[in-house]
């Protein structure tokens, strides 16, 4: 197997492949090497044929997108990655195989809710959920401490111990580690119970990265900053949720709020399909066409829809912001409202 980092920085870009002459794996890509990447893998006859993100990154731009766009090579991420691009959606236990070379994904949250580490032979890439002599952090939306200790007990600390870890960020000169090197000596796990670890993450004190809005944004939509202004962090923590049954009986009801999805067409005509009655009115379009098209519901209920509830919470508060006074964001979107049962339309 050809297994190389591009990067040789604090955050790592792994290279994978079976062989000479064969597709490659690229993981984590970050925007600024994709040159790098491109002439590393024309150099050793490689042609690049899968991307993947271990997570929705917060510290730096995805190069995803654009090595897709370059390439041709799809982008998978876990199923509940906000991102509209990707190709592959997977889940816990599933195998990406590519001209020999053969990844098991293993679902281990906490971080984000859709952090996957892979498995490849006898290493294991753990993203930003294990790190070497580290755990990632679990403050951003959606990070849960509880959630990654389970997951890093149950997904990663079973493999053998001589199994190699190689993280997606490194702060301390070391770019690898191994299982039994982890169980032993990580300072955050060694002999620390769950409710410990718990505590210990919830007053790590850590500051944001930096233009941490500015990253995440275009990471999880798909679009960029200078095509869509996006909402300060304060007033996405803002909006309101509305779980799936309570919408449903609200959409229920003699006087029922207006729906909104604003997933892209192909999503909205896609496998999830769509609720019922549901105007269409895609994120990036949203500062143009809803003032406009929606100007008769500026005091209505207005509950906003998309695959899993991020890019719907920036919808919403972008109608806050335009004065729109009692919006909702569906909690878990459209793979909440399926979860829960209930009728779609296609």
């Amino acid at each position: 197997m050809i297994f190389r980092e591009l990067n040789d920085s604090k955050c790592k870009t792994y290279l994978l492949a079976s062989g000479p002459g064969c597709k490659a794996v690229i993981v984590d890509p970050v925007r600024e090497r994709i040159d790098r990447y491109l002439a590393w893998a024309a150099y050793q006859g490689l042609k690049i044929g899968l991307v993947v993100d271990t997570h929705t990154h917060a510290d730096h731009r995805s190069g995803a997108r654009e090595l897709n766009h370059l390439t041709g090579a799809p982008l998978a991420m876990h199923r509940l990655a906000p991102q509209p691009g990707v190709a592959i959606r997977v889940d816990d236990g599933e195998r990406l195989a590519l001209d020999g070379l053969e990844l098991t994904v293993l679902h281990t949250p906490g971080h984000t809710p859709d952090s996957i580490s892979l498995l490849a032979a006898d290493r294991v890439l753990t993203g930003d959920t294990l790190l070497v002599h580290g755990t990632g952090r679990t403050d951003f939306a959606g990070g849960d401490p509880g959630t990654q200790y389970d997951a890093i007990v149950a997904k990663l600390l079973v493999l053998p111990d001589d199994t190699l870890v190689f993280p997606a960020h490194d702060y301390r000169g070391q770019d690898r580690s191994t299982i039994g090197e982890e169980k032993r000596n990580n300072p955050r796990l060694a002999g620390r119970s769950r409710q410990a670890y718990i505590d210990l993450m919830n007053n790590l004190g850590l500051p944001m990265p930096e233009g941490l809005q500015q990253v995440l944004q275009p990471n999880q939509c798909g679009i960029e900053p200078g095509i869509l202004s996006f909402p300060a962090l304060e007033q996405l923590q803002s909006v309101r949720q509305v779980g799936a049954r309570e919408a449903f009986d609200l959409l229920s009801g003699g006087n029922p709020p207006v729906l909104l999805d604003i997933r892209e067409a192909a999503e909205f005509r896609g496998d999830l399909g769509h609720i019922d009655g549901a105007l269409h009115i895609p994120l990036r379009e949203i500062a143009e066409r809803a003032p406009a098209e929606l100007a008769t519901h500026r005091d209505s209920d207005i509950i906003i829809v998309c695959r899993v509830g991020v890019r719907s919470t920036t919808a919403a508060a972008m109608l806050a912001g335009q004065g729109f006074n009692r919006v909702f964001n569906l909690e878990g979107g459209m793979l909440g409202w399926r979860e829960a049962g209930l009728p779609v339309e296609h």
